[in-house]
């Protein structure tokens, strides 16, 4: 997780009294003109975790917001290739971080639309991803964070036009794709050779399946009884499968709020101000002390900025916007991607735009070691089609940008 060093410490103090939004230098070592100091916050809404209440709300057909554990496809057939499920660095099954549903209102084809993020949990690939995502239209990218788009209208072969109700619906979609018998993650293409039942997305998880304990278990495996209850000979299941492994990061379910909810209060003080227009003054006051005490350090004047905004709801994983001026919130100016760094649409050539920034206070929550092997991030900055382009594709990759702490340096 992102550390607070002595010299930043201050800045946790000032947190309740600033709110500034600074105009920093690109990776170019340009100044974006659309920023400016002055500029104006967009509104964003904040993502928080929770652990479900029901676990049947993280089914697909109720279209969840979650983190963990393992994705609720929104296609819950056609799912992603071989080459979106995989990372980039070590050819290792990607591991699945969190997903948003994310309607598109006024557009047919984005009724249901949600975003799907994954990673490789090896933060020694998240170093070399560093490198690949900094290579401005390459003819191959390996990235160890992928990004996938997922949309369908109103009216399709899996979903109700109507909204289901927990308690009343079935726990099946009473179709899928069958899924691997160790991640539960991606599509079960390889089966077992033995028992002809389990199913996997690769040799790898089916290796380190067959040493947890599949090895016994295949041999007692009665195939007609599991053939009722799991999956079927033609590759499709009709109820949850068990998910063998215990690597997966734990379940949460994604609830919203939007940022106006976390302003200062507007209760009147004992001097007869409003607490905010008292803040506001305290803000103005301290400002230009801060601007002086970081004169000539991006880095720290980043920090300062973005300490003082997520501080408003420190619990936050999660920052969304479907304003296409909105911008990431970045905690450090060296790493930050310009204009021309973020690529077009893989499909229709059209622009991206920033829709989500994952925080790493994630990571808290997912239990991850605070060491330096462990993963961690700065930030994750994720861009769109920005017309969210329809095509034959089920799942269409979009674009990650990564910002690592500058205490993390790249492997050369």
């Amino acid at each position: 997780m992102v550390a607070i060093t002595s010299e930043e410490e201050e800045i946790e103090v000032l947190q309740g009294s600033v709110e500034s939004t600074i105009s920093l230098q690109d990776s170019d070592g340009d100044i974006d003109q659309e920023e400016e100091e002055d500029e104006e916050e967009e509104p964003v809404t904040l993502g928080f975790v929770e652990k479900p209440k029901n676990l049947d709300s993280l089914l697909p057909q109720f279209f969840p917001s979650k983190a963990g554990g393992t994705p609720a496809w929104l296609d819950p057939v056609d799912l992603p290739s071989e080459k979106s499920r995989t990372c980039g660095i070590c050819g290792d099954p990607l591991q699945f971080l969190l997903q948003v549903y994310a309607p598109i209102s006024g557009k047919d084809s984005t009724f249901h639309r949600t975003l799907f993020v994954f990673m490789c949990p090896s933060m020694t690939c998240l170093l070399q991803d560093q490198h690949q995502q900094w290579k401005r239209r390459p003819e191959k990218q390996c990235r160890s964070v992928k990004v996938l788009r997922c949309q369908l209208p109103r009216s399709n072969t899996y979903y109700s036009s109507e909204p289901p109700k927990l308690g009343k619906a079935s726990r099946s979609l009473g179709v899928g794709a069958a899924l691997c018998s160790w991640c539960g993650t991606w599509k079960g293409d390889k089966v077992c050779s033995s028992c002809r039942n389990a199913r996997y997305c690769s040799e790898k998880h089916q290796a380190v399946h067959w040493r947890s304990g599949h090895k016994q278990a295949c041999k007692q495996i009665n195939i007609s009884s599991q053939f009722s209850e799991s999956s079927t000979s033609n590759g499709k299941t009709t109820s949850n499968q068990a998910v063998a492994s215990n690597f997966l990061w734990p379940e949460f379910e994604i609830f919203n709020e939007d940022e106006t909810e976390y302003e200062y209060d507007t209760e009147v003080s004992e001097s007869g101000y409003s607490s905010s227009l008292v803040l506001k003054e305290q803000k103005n006051e301290t400002m230009g002390a801060i601007m002086r005490d970081f004169e000539g350090d991006d880095d720290k004047r980043s920090w300062a900025s973005f300490q003082v905004r997520t501080g408003k709801a420190p619990e936050q994983v999660l920052r969304y916007t479907q304003d296409s001026k909105a911008k990431p919130l970045w905690p450090m100016a060296s790493g930050r991607p310009s204009k021309a760094d973020i690529p077009k649409c893989n499909y229709c050539d059209g622009p991206l735009c920033f829709e989500i920034q994952i925080l790493p206070q994630l990571l808290y929550y997912f239990a991850v070691k605070n060491d330096v092997d462990s993963l961690d991030w700065a930030t994750i900055a994720v861009y769109t089609c920005k017309d969210s382009c329809d095509t034959s594709v089920a799942y269409k990759e979009e674009f990650a940008w990564v910002q690592l702490n500058s205490q993390t340096t790249t492997p050369a």
